[in-house]
């Protein structure tokens, strides 16, 4: 007796299985275990290319920079003024200091270190706050080199300040010390109502700054 008559359903699984090979050979269309093969490969190179695309200081500390560096070797000398913006005497009539006039910025333009762009860097230096939270946190400050600035003296030039943003931010009442901040530098100018600022920070971390033994 024909199988294909005592077994009806073998012809129609015999047909599939012959249309299935034929695929293979069809001009133009592709095998699945190669476009299979050719995902996979694309996988890992969209992978690889994550990794690279990682900074090369990930891993690295970071370079400690000094404010002297944030001054181009061929600028001219640049003298901080240390006038007391405020009459001293009247310290304590806080109207008299709010009343003061605005601090004026000698060199609101001052030449800045194009090469510091992009580095990883540690620098010290001292928080005016720009914001303050709820919780009395600070999360966008000037860094400056010295205690008062941009406060009780007038503002160090611009590329002696650097705008700072931090997430976590830094408690109002320790802003008597000085303080690290790490991150990677951006030359970039920025404006606020207290001075001009050539460079940029998004603050990585933030600890005290300690005087090395």
């Amino acid at each position: 007796m024909d199988p294909a008559r005592r077994y009806p359903g073998r012809r129609a699984v015999d047909g599939q299985r012959a249309r299935v090979a034929r695929l293979s050979t069809i001009p133009g269309r592709r095998p699945v275990h190669s476009f299979m093969r050719k995902v996979s490969m694309r996988r890992a190179l969209f992978a690889l290319l994550l990794v690279l695309a990682v900074p090369t200081w990930a891993d690295e500390p970071p370079r400690d920079l000094s404010w002297q560096e944030m001054i181009p070797p061929d600028a001219p000398p640049e003298v901080p003024n240390m006038k007391p913006l405020h009459d001293l005497s009247k310290m304590a009539d806080a109207l008299s200091v709010e009343a003061a006039p605005a601090a004026k910025q000698d060199l609101p333009n001052a030449p800045v270190v194009k090469s510091l762009d992009g580095q990883h860097i540690r620098l010290p230096g001292y928080i005016v706050p720009l914001e303050v939270s709820e919780e009395g946190r600070t999360t966008e400050f000037l860094l400056v080199p010295y205690f008062g600035a941009c406060i009780h003296v007038p503002p160090p030039p611009s590329n002696q300040i650097v705008h700072v943003k931090s997430e976590i931010g830094v408690r109002l009442d320790e802003l008597y010390q000085p303080y690290w901040i790490e991150g990677s530098m951006q030359v970039k100018p920025s404006t606020s109502e207290l001075a001009d600022a050539g460079y940029q920070m998004d603050a990585e971390k933030i600890y005290m700054y300690e005087l090395p033994e």
